[in-house]
């Protein structure tokens, strides 16, 4: 029985997907829940694991735009032999079959030939032609992986004695983020307010609790928390830094999602932390824990990237001390905050040393005025210039 092999049913808010790369080659013995393939969408890659057990015919090869519900692959539960120039054994657990290597073309062969491909290397190439034959295409892509890890057919490498350059196609989220982002400067009046503040607080805080902390809740106290926890209190004053423009009407958000920007190996991801003010400090930490691991392992899910009603950014992880962050629409403005420096500031008189973080609101001045997002800078800083003990909450 043939078996299809679909593209899982996409967001709404999602119009097509990559496939990336399979993890079997045609004409393989697939095991049941092993991963087929990744598909990326402008948000998450997803694996899409095998249905059933048997032989795997590709149809949509690497790089290939696809769409919710196209069919992609197929499974052969029940084939027990087939008849191909090179054949081996593949234990299925029960029974054994023969699993085909895939024919390379004449063009292939030459190409393969020309660039000094060795026989065993063949095997490690993924056929793209019909019924998974090799292409000489498939070759020059094999050839340019090697020179680059990870290219694909949307990458071509061109060798110019000792200057080589390397075209590669932008991958679907770095594409969205360029789209959002230009969609961000095009749509938005964006104004930046800048203030500082003295970290010293939250610096004696973590020192003092940092152990009882970790012990009691089973998670590190980290800056991001009070970061978190200061601009829910300034959105709680000024409602207006927490809503949104929908064509002319101004949505006003009763809940506080906080995104947070999170580095990955894809670029920047912008999972979403729900209702964070009804978080403890403890919860929010499990969070952006969670969510700074699985955006390292590519496992962020579509929901958790979607939504949010305020952002925040820290550049401060990789050494920026000055940045003017730009907001993540429909968002109306965005907290960028960056290292901390030790740096003399006048304190009664007197010039004393202090940890100093400078923070940057860029925001919507079609909505928010100068006064509104001053003003909940000055309530970010003071909450984060007087915290309270994380240990108070549940």
């Amino acid at each position: 029985m043939l078996v299809e092999v679909k593209v899982p049913v996409l967001s709404e808010t999602i119009a097509e997907a990559t496939l990336v790369s399979w993890h079997k080659k045609q004409g393989e013995f697939v095991e049941r829940d092993e991963n087929l393939i990744d598909i990326e969408t402008d948000k998450v890659v997803m694996e899409l694991p095998a249905s059933v057990a048997g032989i795997l015919a590709i149809i949509k090869g690497d790089g290939t735009t696809v769409v919710s519900s196209e069919l992609i692959a197929t499974i052969d539960t029940e084939v027990t032999a087939v008849t191909a120039p090179a054949r081996k054994i593949v234990s299925s657990g029960k029974k054994s079959i023969a699993a085909v290597k895939p024919a390379m073309l004449p063009a292939a062969r030459r190409m393969a030939a020309k660039k000094n491909i060795k026989t065993e290397e063949i095997s490690a190439i993924s056929g793209t032609g019909r019924g998974g034959r090799i292409t000489k295409e498939d070759v020059v892509v094999h050839v340019e992986s090697k020179f680059t890890p990870g290219a694909t057919t949307a990458s071509a490498a061109i060798f110019a004695g000792n200057r080589p350059e390397q075209r590669v196609a932008m991958s679907r989220l770095r594409l969205r983020i360029a789209e959002r982002m230009v969609q961000s400067q095009s749509t938005a009046a964006i104004l930046t307010t800048f203030n500082e503040v003295n970290m010293q607080a939250i610096i004696d805080f973590r020192a003092r609790y940092r152990d009882k902390f970790e012990k009691e809740h089973g998670v590190k106290l980290g800056f991001t928390s009070f970061f978190i926890k200061a601009v829910v209190a300034a959105l709680k004053k000024f409602p207006i830094v927490n809503a949104s423009v929908d064509g002319n009407d101004i949505i006003y958000h009763g809940y506080y999602d906080i995104g947070i920007a999170v580095g990955s190996p894809r670029g920047l991801v912008v999972p979403i932390i729900r209702d964070a003010d009804r978080l403890s400090q403890a919860e929010v930490e499990r969070q952006v824990a969670d969510f700074s691991k699985r955006a390292r392992e590519g496992k962020l899910t579509i929901e958790e990237l979607t939504g949010g009603t305020f952002s925040i950014t820290n550049g401060g992880v990789f050494g920026s001390m000055l940045s003017t962050p730009i907001i993540n629409p429909p968002q109306s403005a965005i907290l960028g905050v960056h290292a901390i420096k030790e740096r003399p500031v006048a304190e009664n008189g007197q010039v004393v040393i202090r940890p100093i973080n400078y923070l940057a609101l860029s925001y919507d001045h079609r909505i928010i005025d100068g006064r509104e997002a001053v003003l909940s800078l000055v309530a970010m800083k003071e909450a984060l210039e007087y915290p309270m003990s994380p240990l108070l909450e549940a």
